[in-house]
């Protein structure tokens, strides 16, 4: 018996919407104060997304070191030399984005 395989397109795009549900899961989580099954979440859905090489959609930040979802409630954001600098208040990890774009 052979093992039925999936379209790897097909794959794709169920492990997008995966993610999409594990970090709106994962953000709820944390405006209710677990942030431990936030970040548990944030962790399957980056797993997920190394197993289909699917990348995180862009709308969602996260901490890249922690694992946490970056929300106003754990991180802080200051707009600074044409970047967005958001510090994550769990670990003390900055992630910068550049928002040059927007100004032109």
């Amino acid at each position: 018996m052979s093992k039925r395989r999936i379209d790897p397109g097909k794959a794709k795009e169920i492990a997008a919407e995966r993610m999409g549900i594990l970090m709106r899961l994962a953000e709820d989580e944390t405006s209710a104060g677990n942030i431990d099954r936030a970040r548990r979440y944030v962790s399957i859905a980056v797993r997920i997304g190394m197993k289909t090489q699917t990348p995180m959609p862009r709308d969602i930040r996260y901490c890249k070191n922690c694992r946490v979802p970056m929300m106003p409630s754990v991180c802080t954001v200051r707009l600074k030399n044409h970047k967005i600098t958001m510090r994550c208040l769990e670990c003390g990890h900055f992630r910068r984005i550049p928002y040059i774009r927007e100004q032109k």
